[in-house]
């Protein structure tokens, strides 16, 4: 009778021992493996959201966690450090933008074309969701104060260089660009999204304008005994 008196005793102890286990992962944000992706991609959006406004310096873990609706433990069990979310961010909205920007110049056989897609879709997506401009104009503001976050994002930056320099390529071959203007387009290429994303992104209809004004403008841009069609 003593030794089963014992054991209840010690399965009672137990019991609450895993209990208190389990609050303590319930604090630290442990979720679901169900629920780990959604969760994610629910703090990316959000951190977006929120480094987007209030930039890489002012922005905190505890304000992300509180927006999010998590814990900070939860923060850590995603992303190690503030720089390895903000990192994550970047990463996330980059394949956003360029995924979307490799479906629409599919089937588009001259610069022209491609170059009036890529502008459609930058269009489109500040419309659903400003926070991408708004976020990559502030990764250039970050980017100049931490070495070590520009550093990460090098590649990032030779990615989207190599994509317009392949379209530049295209218009050279269709005799849409002379040879001896490729800088000049690429240039413009980058100088114009800079554009729409730091000056125009808050006003979707300016921006409009804006890229009716750049698709005008490319006709002179480009070699001179192409017309635009």
């Amino acid at each position: 009778m003593v030794g089963h008196t014992r054991d209840v005793t010690t399965r009672k102890v137990v019991g609450r021992r895993m209990d208190a286990v389990k609050v303590v992962e319930r604090r630290l944000g442990r979720p679901p493996d169900t629920d780990s992706a959604d969760t994610r991609r629910a703090i990316l959006r959000i951190a977006r959201e929120t480094f987007s406004v209030s930039g890489y310096e002012m922005t905190t873990n505890r304000d992300i966690a509180t927006r999010a609706g998590v814990t900070p433990g939860a923060l850590y069990h995603y992303f190690g450090s503030k720089l390895d979310l903000y990192l994550a961010v970047h990463e996330a909205t980059q394949d956003l933008v360029y995924s979307r920007f490799t479906e629409a110049i599919v089937g588009r056989e001259t610069f022209v074309e491609q170059f009036d897609a890529i502008l459609d879709v930058a269009h489109e997506l500040n419309k659903t969701d400003a926070s991408v401009a708004r976020f990559l104009g502030a990764v250039r503001v970050d980017t100049r104060r931490h070495p070590e976050m520009r550093a990460s994002v090098a590649p990032r930056s030779r990615q989207r260089e190599k994509f317009f320099a392949n379209m530049v390529e295209l218009g050279v071959s269709t005799g849409e660009i002379a040879p001896e203007r490729r800088p000049v387009v690429f240039a413009f290429i980058l100088t114009v999204l800079v554009g729409l994303t730091d000056a125009v992104s808050d006003d979707p209809k300016v921006q409009s304008q804006a890229i009716t004004g750049i698709k005008d403008a490319v006709s002179g841009l480009l070699h001179p005994r192409v017309p635009r069609r």
